[in-house]
């Protein structure tokens, strides 16, 4: 695989889920960071790569761009190989399963809580009252599937763990209590330990 560039902001768990993929897999990968609070992806520069102004974004050593944290993950892992996305068709349906459950019934509630209160500032009664029982609820499903089995698809970590671990790790940021959810605390350490990363709440 040729050199990569990835554009991201290392508070993002969505850029640093794709970073880690890229690392875990040992891909050239050239790691360029923007801060999103001082409006790093809303210049000039970054705009003509992204117009969407977002990141993570991905540039091609031909210098094609691909934007969309999951999708970025997915193209590194076809590119790299490995075993993060079986080649068993149901296996890889239930890992896209999490991939998308992830960006509609998790990443919206926690991650929200989380820029909001530990960025932002912003007091309880200022966020979306909604946001924490359905960030609960994507917590208690994964409590569900953890409480069987020791990664999310299979007996070895995936893709879909390294998108759905990100935010999770740090969900008491955004003032989620873990206390209650041993399963998912267990897994967080598993996964983290094995992406070589330090474990949440750690320099």
């Amino acid at each position: 695989m040729s050199k990569l560039k990835l554009y991201g902001d290392p508070i993002s768990g969505n850029c640093l889920k794709a970073k880690w993929t890229a690392e875990y897999l040992g891909a050239d990968i050239e790691w360029i960071p923007l801060d999103i609070l001082k409006g790093e992806t809303r210049t000039k520069e970054f705009l003509a790569i992204n117009p969407f102004g977002q990141i993570p974004a991905l540039v091609l050593s031909d210098g094609r761009v691909i934007t969309q944290s999951n999708a970025i993950m997915v193209y590194i892992v076809e590119a790299c190989g490995g075993a993060l996305l079986p080649e068993d068709a149901y296996d890889r349906a239930r890992i896209f399963q999490w991939l998308f459950w992830e960006q509609n019934s998790h990443e919206p509630y926690i991650a929200g809580r989380r820029f909001r209160k530990a960025y932002k500032k912003l007091k309880d009664e200022e966020i979306d009252a909604e946001w924490l029982p359905r960030g609960y609820a994507a917590l208690e499903l994964m409590e569900g599937t953890l409480a069987k089995s020791d990664y999310l698809v299979g007996e070895a970590i995936t893709l879909a763990d390294i998108a759905v671990v990100a935010y999770t790790r740090v969900a008491n940021e955004g003032g989620f209590d873990l206390s209650d959810f041993p399963a998912v605390s267990a897994w967080i350490a598993r996964v983290e330990g094995d992406l070589s990363i330090p474990a949440s709440g750690s320099a």
